[in-house]
């Protein structure tokens, strides 16, 4: 299972970062999220996922 995100859909909402830290995190320009384990088996990842309102993370 990777983890991607899809940069043209990314609202930069942060909501994958405050859900699940450990697998996401904003980059340094702070408008784009980007995944930082690809391979995590982390459950929030799935949450993060799930909530994403631009539905720009997949699995």
């Amino acid at each position: 299972m990777a983890i991607v995100i899809d940069a043209d859909a990314c609202m930069a909402c942060e909501s994958c970062v405050e859900l699940c830290p450990e697998v996401f995190a904003m980059n340094d320009d702070g408008d784009l999220a980007v995944v930082l384990d690809p391979n995590s088996t982390a459950d929030c990842a799935e949450e993060a996922m799930e909530a994403c309102p631009a539905e720009a993370i997949s699995m």
